[in-house]
């Protein structure tokens, strides 16, 4: 066997290998929506029916029993406004530990990195008593401070990393001119990793919308977002898949339509820096 053939085996054995993985994540996907169309008696059919007369009805009872567009709005609300709290405060300390590192700066990266594993339910208890002795519970701006605040580990290690691809020579050279540590952030690093800082806002947007546990355990009615309107779903009386895989899209189909709208952003961001 030639080299030609072993290379053609290797390239068909990889594009088979990325299908694969590519139909095992979207699969899920595909099954909720398409249960979100069936009847209750459908969706719990065994074997699975796969050929039905698609229906609204599960659509239009999540319209009459909730406001939708209100959980949409605040779940729009706090990923940006997390997002952008937690951009407000990384870009000038990564920048300042990417260009003014002191002895302990990859130790405190990795502490905060660290504070990622710690169980959110162990913090719980504190926080809701903070929040309600201040009267942030079921608000939007207890979701977004806690949201920036659980991103901002994830969000400095990834400003940190395309940060250092700035040659230091260039903030030297403006140094020299005269430019202030407000215009150097302004002028030279924000306009050079900007394909940086936009995939990264792009991730943290994901991140604060797909958050569950502290929307479900901080908020209800005015401040709950779309992933605590799919948990109200659920009662004591069991789980009624139709209904459920029909929320669940809704809550879904926006951040997957914005996905989808900035992927080129988000591929571009996430390889800078890959190749000097």
């Amino acid at each position: 066997m030639d080299d030609k053939t072993i290379n053609r085996i290797k390239d068909g054995s990889a594009v088979f290998a990325s299908w694969t993985i590519a139909l095992l994540f979207f699969f899920p996907i595909f099954w909720m929506v398409l249960t979100s169309f069936k009847t209750e008696l459908q969706a719990i059919a065994v074997p699975p029916t796969l050929i039905f007369e698609p229906t609204l009805e599960n659509y239009t009872l999540v319209q009459e029993r909730t406001d939708y567009v209100k959980y949409a709005w605040n779940s729009v609300a706090t990923s940006f406004g997390g997002t952008f709290l937690a951009m407000i405060i990384a870009i000038p300390s990564a920048f300042s530990m990417a260009f003014a590192p002191g002895k302990y700066t990859k130790d405190i990266l990795l502490w905060m990195l660290s504070t990622k594993m710690l169980p959110a339910v162990g913090v719980l208890l504190p926080i809701y008593l903070i929040a309600q002795k201040f009267g942030l519970l079921d608000t939007q701006i207890v979701l977004i401070i806690i949201y920036a605040l659980i991103n901002l580990p994830i969000i400095m290690w990834i400003l940190f990393t395309y940060f250092k691809e700035i040659p230091r020579e260039i903030l030297e050279a403006s140094r020299m001119d005269g430019a202030s540590t407000f215009s150097e952030i302004k002028d030279i690093v924000l306009p050079l990793s900007w394909g940086g800082i936009a995939s990264t806002a792009l991730l943290s947007i994901v991140l604060c919308w797909n958050e569950a546990f502290w929307s479900i355990n901080l908020t209800s009615a005015d401040g709950g977002t779309l992933t605590a309107l799919v948990a109200s779903f659920s009662s004591p009386e069991g789980l009624f898949w139709a209904k459920l895989s029909a929320v669940s899209t809704l809550a879904c189909a926006p951040i997957v339509v914005f996905g989808w709208l900035c992927q080129k952003q988000l591929v571009q961001g996430l390889t800078f820096g890959a190749v000097k």
